[in-house]
């Protein structure tokens, strides 16, 4: 493929067996200093919650950290679940590192939480795995979600039921505040201090045909769409993303598409540093949080037990792991088959050293140039 997509990270701040949450932290900011002198157009940031084994759970608090520790990548969020925050919160949150490096901020927002109404926007899930075009789409895998965590989770973050159709209502609020235009039900003009004209890009991030798909269309925003954990639907999400765009923020739709990767020198080296990615995945499905990672010697090995396979069988089919030949091939058939304007790529293995040569040897491989553009300025409606 002559015209490929830039490379941009998605990080969770993983930490393994042995390890710290602050060790994960430091090697998160670390990694962030590699991706942006390898040339990776953005380095962004997701939000997990009570997971044993992941220490990003405050991502605006360490973007500030990351911004102050590099010069020009951009940083943002991948996604901020809006539900658990005030619109406000959010965009003062992000005003404050976009306020200190300007120019660089990337504001995502996911939707997430439970809704008074059903959606048929998304239609029925597909009865199993298919392949389109050489990208395999697997089948829909339910989620075992432990009821009193899950719970506790939601009173902790002060969740509340039908949170999620607050949804557009917290994007228009986002919009405004930062263009400074939001007016409060009451009739009185808000400006919110540092934000309110600050150059922060807001991406909405979504797995299915959904609302999240349908309303970055409608308000001409980029749009993120899940490869990685939701491939079933990526295709059907980016599709209706587009069919619903009208220029806004954008003058022609713009997607970025997750996928799971590792790169090693020898798809055996690969084999060994990836043992462990179904046992984290599975305490991810079983409800309990991402474990610490398992270290290889420790972790299972392929051919895998049914049963495992039957709740974790399609990260691993999607996952690209191998040599970076192997890998940049998977790549360049998931950018053509999506449409991807950019890849949005995340790493997970037990030594740090291993997540961050597989991202040079990818960028080596894909032909990442530091020298590209690393906005949407082109893009811009005028």
């Amino acid at each position: 493929m002559t015209n490929r997509a830039p490379l941009s990270i998605l990080e969770l701040s993983p930490f393994s067996e042995g390890s710290t949450a602050a060790q994960g932290l430091r090697d998160t900011i670390a990694l962030a200093q590699t991706a942006e002198r390898l040339g990776y157009r953005r380095f962004w940031l997701a939000e997990h919650h009570l997971n044993p084994g992941v220490a990003g759970a405050a991502p605006h608090v360490l973007l500030a950290a990351i911004a102050a520790a590099t010069e020009r990548i951009r940083i943002g969020t991948a996604a901020t679940i809006i539900g658990n925050y005030a619109a406000l919160q959010v965009v003062e949150a992000a005003g404050v590192v976009a306020a200190l490096h300007p120019g660089r901020f990337d504001l995502g927002i996911g939707r997430s939480g439970s809704t008074s109404r059903p959606s048929s926007s998304a239609g029925p899930a597909p009865a199993g795995a298919r392949v389109v075009d050489g990208l395999l789409l697997p089948a829909a895998k339910p989620f075992a979600f432990d009821s009193a965590r899950f719970a506790a989770q939601a009173r902790l973050l002060r969740r509340t039921a039908g949170d999620a159709d607050r949804f557009e209502q917290d994007v228009h609020d986002i919009l405004a505040l930062v263009a400074g235009t939001y007016v409060a039900p009451e009739g009185v003009p808000i400006h919110a201090t540092p934000a309110e004209g600050q150059d922060i890009q807001v991406w909405l991030h979504g797995s299915t045909a959904g609302i999240s798909a349908e309303l970055a269309g409608r308000l001409g925003l980029p749009f993120g769409a899940n490869f990685h954990v939701a491939g079933t639907f990526v295709l059907d999400a980016v599709e209706a993303y587009r069919r619903a765009f009208r220029p806004g923020a954008l003058a022609e739709p713009h997607v970025i598409v997750s996928a799971d990767v590792l790169v090693a020198d020898t798809a055996a080296d690969a084999e060994r540093i990836g043992r462990g990615y179904a046992e984290w995945v599975h305490s991810i499905r079983a409800g309990q949080g991402a474990i610490a990672y398992p270290h290889p010697d420790d972790a299972l090995a392929a051919p895998y037990p049914a049963d495992l396979l039957e709740v974790v069988g399609d990260r691993l089919d999607t996952r690209f792991a191998g040599d970076a030949e192997t890998v940049v091939e998977r790549l360049d058939t998931l950018q053509r088959v999506t449409g991807a304007d950019e890849l949005l790529l995340t790493t997970i293995a037990y030594d740090p050293a291993d997540r961050t040569r597989s991202f040079a040897l990818l960028a080596d491989a894909w032909g990442v140039s530091s020298d590209a553009p690393r906005s949407l300025e082109g893009a811009l409606v005028a």
